[in-house]
């Protein structure tokens, strides 16, 4: 697991629309988002909101990058209207690396449970939310990145619906 205060090496990820984007970026920070499954009813809520507040993101010089430990077919699925770099990593070859686990408490936490339904509640799909074949044990995880590498601040959730808020995020950023 990482802290406040160590370095990341320096990599360039492929996004599941085929561009590509390095991590820590130049000039700017890093929010290396860990997210769970493709269609994650949780994840795509909280997803929608960072979208709709892509503006104050970008003006804090803060670029997105979102983890799924999906195959990057399945994530095409929903990409469309994301505005920011999504990659696949079904290996989970990077949340091994930046210790991102997944556990029982993931799912069975209240507040996940409550999250599930509000996203459920705004899904065009249930597929989505089922997603057979994928693991839905997975934690989230939030990174922020200096552009020299160094995690500024991380969270590791303890359950599905754990991350930073945009305004988390921002107050981050601005200190």
């Amino acid at each position: 697991m990482f802290t406040a205060g160590d370095k990341v090496k320096a990599r360039t990820l492929r996004t599941v629309t085929d561009t590509h984007v390095s991590v820590p970026a130049p000039e700017r920070l890093v929010h290396l988002q860990f997210r769970r499954f493709a269609g994650c009813p949780i994840c795509n809520l909280h997803l929608r909101d960072v979208a709709r507040r892509r503006d104050e993101i970008e003006n804090a010089g803060v670029t997105e990058v979102v983890l799924f430990h999906s195959a990057a077919d399945r994530l095409r699925q929903y990409v469309a209207d994301v505005p920011f770099a999504m990659v696949a990593d079904p290996e989970r070859k990077l949340y091994k690396e930046f210790g991102v686990e997944s556990s029982l408490r993931s799912v069975l936490h209240l507040g996940a449970v409550r999250a599930a339904v509000r996203g459920i509640r705004h899904s065009t799909s249930v597929v989505g939310a089922l997603a057979p074949g994928e693991d839905h044990l997975g934690n989230p995880a939030d990174f922020l990145i200096e552009p020299d590498g160094t995690i500024r601040a991380c969270k590791y959730g303890i359950h599905a619906d754990d991350q930073w808020s945009v305004d988390e995020l921002l107050k981050l950023a601005a200190t």
